[in-house]
């Protein structure tokens, strides 16, 4: 890991609130084992949960002059392997420490990973990438879905790999429906297409619903073949996606999953 600069004592306190938080933060063992694996001297074990790791962070800073152990011990607090239980939980701690590491140029993946993002000047910018693009597009009533397999890129602003976690859960959210394991546009021929699919948007009793059907196959055909396969096929750097195409796309997919979750057996 490159070094990290030296946190300033007020972030070092906002991180350690956020990380000892007294309601679903880390525990007192949790504590005590991290700070080991991080090779962190526990200096003062005796106080409350935040201010224990407040000074923990700040004696071992002050000695090495760097912040690559606060880095070190949050990737490892983060591992999302510890969440399995309760995934909501990971994100309410994300979101309590990106805001914070914003302001040194870094942020949680959904990997659980820190990495460098565009620095935040105030915390009103710091808020807003994380929350801009959630914001958008729930005031357009964009479903549930598409906000989980995006979330991460938000924060980043990364507008290429948002939409391309968006529209890979339409495959995801197909297979789950009929346990099809196939993907792009033989998944949909195969669950979707056809006189007898395995799921459908409407009871198939006429020729209206037919060409419905038939309507809905060829647009997720479609979205993979303009959207995802390029996306998964070109470089970033290839593709200009701005924050209006995302949003349009989002919300188209926002549409499929809605269809999709109303899907019956014929």
């Amino acid at each position: 890991m490159e070094r990290v600069p030296p946190f300033n004592a007020q972030e070092l306190a906002s991180l350690a609130k956020a990380l000892g938080n007294t309601a679903d933060g880390l525990t007192g063992p949790q504590i005590e084992h991290l700070l080991a694996q991080c090779g962190i001297p526990d200096v003062h074990p005796e106080l409350t949960k935040w201010k224990r790791l407040y000074n923990a962070f700040a004696a071992f800073q002050n000695k090495k002059d760097f912040g690559n152990h606060v880095v070190v011990f949050i990737k490892r607090a983060m591992a999302p392997v510890q969440f399995t239980d309760d995934p909501a939980r990971f994100d309410r701690w994300r979101d309590r420490l990106n805001p914070i590491l914003a302001f040194s140029s870094m942020s949680v993946g959904n990997d659980g990973q820190v990495r460098w993002v565009k620095p935040a000047s105030n915390l009103d910018e710091a808020i807003a990438r994380a929350n801009r693009l959630q914001h958008l597009l729930e005031n357009r009533g964009v479903h549930a879905d598409v906000l989980t397999y995006c979330k991460a890129e938000w924060l980043q602003e990364n507008y290429f790999h948002a939409v391309f976690e968006a529209t890979k859960s339409i495959a995801g959210k197909i297979r789950a429906l009929t346990g099809h394991p196939g993907d792009g546009a033989p998944l949909i021929q195969a669950t979707l297409g056809g006189e007898n699919p395995q799921l459908a948007i409407n009871a198939l009793k006429t020729a209206s619903d037919r060409s419905e059907q038939s309507g809905f196959v060829n647009l997720l055909i479609g979205i993979f073949g303009t959207v995802r396969n390029p996306l998964a096929h070109n470089p970033k750097i290839d593709w200009a996606m701005n924050e209006q195409d995302a949003l349009d796309i989002l919300t188209l997919v926002s549409l499929v999953h809605r269809k999709l979750d109303q899907c019956i057996r014929p």
